[in-house]
Order: structure tokens, then sequence, then C-alpha cells
């Protein structure tokens, strides 16, 4: 014998079948898809104050890693590994000298390592825009936290590449004694560096 649903026990059913219908939407668009760093296009420069009379720049390069993005879901994650011994200032001497136990000793320490914790986002124009990454910096063997400020971010299609590619430009600044990088500081060269991130990543 069949019986009649009541109009509360209908709606009862509805929200919930409404419930996992959100539900199973919502896991499906936070499903972050994954892009690799190209080298090519990915690089850390630094500028630190010269007896606050010039600055002193230059750069590491051919990085690797890996990003994480969904913007449906606010979503990013990134790691990058740093090869030191990439370093270039445009001065051969003083690039030997960047490289050796005064300051980064590559031989002990080759790489460096960056790995996202949290990403900042705020509506722009009716669309996320990535504000900050928060994340742990380890150099010279060792690890603190350090927070991104983006200045831009995007996604695009690539009619080179026939795929999607994320990127964009983030900056901070870094005390390096906290990382046991501090020679010459009694001197006058300041504990303080700025750096500049380039990140771009191909989809998978």
């Amino acid at each position: 014998m069949y019986r009649f649903l009541s109009l509360s026990t209908i709606r009862f059913y509805h929200k919930a079948l409404t419930g996992l219908l959100l539900s199973a939407w919502m896991v499906g668009s936070s499903h972050a898809a994954t892009y690799h760093i190209d080298p090519t296009h990915t690089n850390v420069r630094f500028a630190i104050d010269h007896f606050k009379t010039s600055t002193n720049t230059g750069g590491f390069y051919n990085l690797t890693g890996q990003l994480e993005y969904d913007p449906v879901a606010n979503i990013g994650n990134v790691s990058l590994i740093i090869p030191l011994n990439s370093l270039m200032t445009g001065d051969k001497a003083f690039d030997i000298a960047l490289k050796s136990a005064d300051f980064f000793d590559i031989e002990k320490f080759p790489l460096a390592r960056f790995e996202s914790t949290k990403w900042h986002f705020q509506r722009d124009k009716n669309r996320p825009a990535v504000t900050k990454v928060d994340g742990m910096l380890t150099l010279h063997g060792q690890t603190n936290p350090v927070t991104l400020t983006a200045t831009k971010f995007n996604c695009y299609f690539s009619y080179i590449l026939k795929k999607s590619v994320c990127g964009g430009d983030f900056t901070t600044t870094i005390d390096r004694t906290k990382w046991g990088i501090s020679k010459y500081t009694l001197l006058g060269i300041t504990e303080k560096v700025d750096l500049t991130i380039q990140i771009e990543a191909a989809k998978q």
C-alpha cells in the first residue's frame, strides 16, 4: 500500500538532496590544478644596501618546483627549489665571494627551498586575486617563515604551449641574520635583503 509523503517530508528530502549536490559541487570545484614551474621564467632576485652608497643586486635562476591553484575555491600552493650555484651578480669575483662559506656556503648548502603554507585572496572585479603567500624559506640550513606580497598574478592560455599558464611577481624583505648569514653587518652592510620572486608554471 502506497502512502503519500507529507509536504514537510518532501521539503526535508529536497533540502537534504540540495545539500548533497552542493557538497559534491564544492568538492569537485576545489580540486586544484597542478602546474610545473618553468625554470626559464622563474627566478629569485635580491638587492642589498652597500654601505648606504649603492645597492648590490643579483639573482638565482633555473628554479624548479610545482604550483597548485584553484581560483574558484581560493586554493593555492607552491614549492620552489632554488639552486644557489646559479647565483649571478654580473661580477665573477663577487659571485665567488657570495658562494663561499662567508655567505651562502653553497658547498655545504647547495639548495634553498620555499614551501607555501597559506595563500591570501581578495575579490577584484568579481574575480579572486592573490594578495599574499605565507610560507617557509629554508636557506643556509635554517628555516624561517616569510610572507610574499603579490604585485601581480594571473593565468592565461598559452597558444605556444597549448596549455594553461599561471604566474606572477612577488616581493618580500628578509633579515639575513635569521638564516645565519651575518658577514659584514658590523661593518655597515645591512642585514635587510629585498627579494623579488618571478614565478611561471604550465599546467600538467
